[in-house]
């Protein structure tokens, strides 16, 4: 079983279209799909759940559309802050967060911190999130701290970086999924998921289901994980 799995939730413009229907009513059917999938990593004893919800790129998508999704994420951060208790679920959230509109970062900072004490799976939002900008992130900082003399350059090494992400007692993800059948990682993660089993399904995400889940683990159990060394 995967201690941290990810996910690229990919295909909710294209269900709507196939559809002939406005492309947030795809959104809308992905954040339902968001709270099977986390009930059922929390059912699984699974760590921790990382969702890409919203890149640093998806700023260049029409206006309307990205104001629709802000909405649609701060209300949904409203409304499945029960179903977050009520499971044990420990909320948190990743990336540029100071971008985001005002409301959003408010009902960010109330689930985290209302959930804070919670020991069950840890939900993690990617929001306003590139992996290239984490890692950008983490450098500036390095710089910050050796100029300020709380770090000698000379000792910069994996840990240090790994140290000043966004969230840096993340476990590395086991398992990273994407949805409707993009062979790509879209700037996800790029420094946690260096050795992470990759699964990709052609299922749109607001088709993802339980037993879609299921199918990508029985997947990763079935590899042999090397981590650069010889198998046995």
């Amino acid at each position: 079983m995967p201690r941290h799995v990810a996910i690229i939730m990919d295909g909710n413009g294209r269900w709507a279209q196939n559809r002939t229907w406005a492309r947030v009513r795809g959104h809308r059917a992905g954040t339902r799909v968001v709270r099977e999938i986390t009930e059922e990593c929390t059912r699984l004893g699974i760590g921790q759940l990382t969702l890409y919800a919203f890149s640093v790129e998806n700023w260049k998508r029409p206006e309307r559309e990205v104001a629709l999704l802000m909405r649609l994420l701060e209300r949904y951060l409203v409304w499945e802050r029960p179903t977050i208790l009520e499971n044990n679920i420990r909320f948190r959230a990743i990336g540029r967060l100071e971008g985001l509109p005002e409301g959003v970062r408010r009902e960010i900072a109330e689930t985290t911190r209302l959930s804070a004490a919670n020991t069950g799976t840890t939900l993690c939002l990617a929001l306003n999130y590139g992996g290239r900008a984490e890692i950008a992130d983490a450098a500036r900082r390095i710089a910050e701290d050796a100029k300020a003399g709380r770090l000698d350059p000379a000792k910069v090494d994996e840990t240090s970086v790994a140290q000043r992400l966004y969230q840096p007692d993340m476990p590395e993800p086991d398992l990273l999924i994407r949805t409707a059948g993009e062979q790509r990682i879209s700037n996800f993660l790029l420094w946690q998921i260096s050795y992470a089993e990759i699964h990709v399904t052609a299922t749109l995400w607001p088709d993802f289901r339980a037993a879609d889940l299921h199918a990508a683990i029985l997947d990763y159990a079935g590899r042999e994980r090397r981590f650069g060394g010889l198998g046995a």
